[in-house]
């Protein structure tokens, strides 16, 4: 069993080290298991990513704020408590409206990759 307390989970600024974000965003690292990732990622206002894909299925939890979730087709607002699950190779992005700071909780396959689209 692992226990990874409020805070305690490895960060990581996207900033200036993954090609995919405008803006400033962050990743928090709760489980990196052999079969699933687990972690928060927060958006500062107005953040976001660009249009991308992963290999896997992904599912985001709304924990803070007011945020995006966009496929090539729709743009929905999201809030906290909503669910988002985005099949392996759907483009989309997601982030901070302009007004709202963003957190999503963020689950996917181990091994899985994420490529711009």
């Amino acid at each position: 069993m692992q226990v990874v307390r409020k805070g305690k989970g490895t960060k990581e600024e996207f900033t200036n080290t993954n090609p995919i974000i405008v803006g400033e965003a962050w990743r928090e690292n709760l489980v990196d298991s052999p079969h699933l990732n687990f972690g928060i990622v927060s958006f500062a206002k107005g953040a976001r990513n660009k249009l991308h894909t992963h290999t896997s299925d992904q599912v985001l939890y709304v924990t803070r704020g007011t945020g995006i979730v966009a496929t090539e087709r729709e743009e929905t607002v999201v809030r906290e408590g909503d669910t988002i699950l985005i099949p392996a190779g759907e483009k989309h992005w997601h982030g901070a409206t302009p007004e709202s700071e963003f957190a999503h909780a963020v689950i996917m396959k181990s091994g899985g990759t994420t490529s711009p689209a």
